[in-house]
């Protein structure tokens, strides 16, 4: 693993800590809000440049393409709902983009809202797709060459109880309003707890991590299963 790739792992790490930074809006202000997004669309745009070969191949057909449906589709949607926040933001900015702004914006700010929840899952839906290869970062850096049961054990008790605490937080932060694109006036009190709002974010990625990379893992063995079936 070379240079060039921690470096996009490194950006990429901070394209979503600044996606959930920009969450807290109640919190930050309206200004760092903005600028945080603006940050992360320019690591996006950065992203995109990284993994501009992937998108030339997208077309081909060949047999040595090895490329999942899904994980095409994720990707794809991932970008669209990327480019719908970028649209709503311009025309909502009350700072930097100022000069973009509706009069009436009730409506994008609610599209805006609901398309930020869909992508912090989609965001958490992705990595898990791409789980495998984190783990295999992490033992690289860690200098972990060889397996060990009682690390699985251990390691797969912390992602269900992460898990577990993904479905409170769900319902702590109302998760189920903000993706049907729902407003409501039951927003997180930061004056009580700002670690706890990030924490609760956090948790509900890593219950969509944990779904996305055990149902993945189901199905490489189901499909292995109708392989020798067959």
């Amino acid at each position: 693993m070379n240079r060039v790739f921690f470096l996009r792992l490194a950006l990429d790490g901070v394209a979503a800590g600044l996606l959930l930074f920009a969450f807290a809006y109640y919190w930050q202000g309206n200004a760092a809000h903005e600028m945080a997004g603006t940050g992360m669309f320019l690591l996006i745009v950065v992203h995109n440049i990284f993994h501009r070969r992937w998108f030339a191949t997208l077309a081909n057909k060949g047999p040595g393409v090895q490329r999942g449906k899904f994980n095409i589709a994720l990707t794809l949607v991932l970008l669209t709902g990327m480019l719908a926040l970028l649209a709503t933001s311009l025309v909502i900015s009350e700072t930097l983009f100022a000069g973009l702004r509706l009069d009436d914006d009730f409506t994008a700010r609610q599209i805006h809202v609901g398309v930020a929840y869909w992508l912090l899952v989609i965001v958490a839906i992705h990595l898990g797709l791409r789980w495998p290869l984190l783990m295999a970062v992490a033992s690289r850096l860690f200098r972990i060459a060889k397996p060990s049961a009682m690390r699985t054990v251990i390691l797969r008790l912390v992602a269900t109880t992460i898990a577990a605490q993904g479905i409170y937080s769900a319902l702590a932060l109302n998760l189920r309003y903000r993706l049907l694109f729902q407003m409501t006036l039951d927003w997180w009190n930061f004056e009580e707890s700002v670690a706890g709002f990030f924490g609760h974010c956090l948790a509900v990625m890593g219950l969509c991590i944990f779904l996305t990379h055990f149902m993945m893992q189901w199905l490489g063995r189901y499909r292995r299963d109708l392989g020798h079936r067959a």
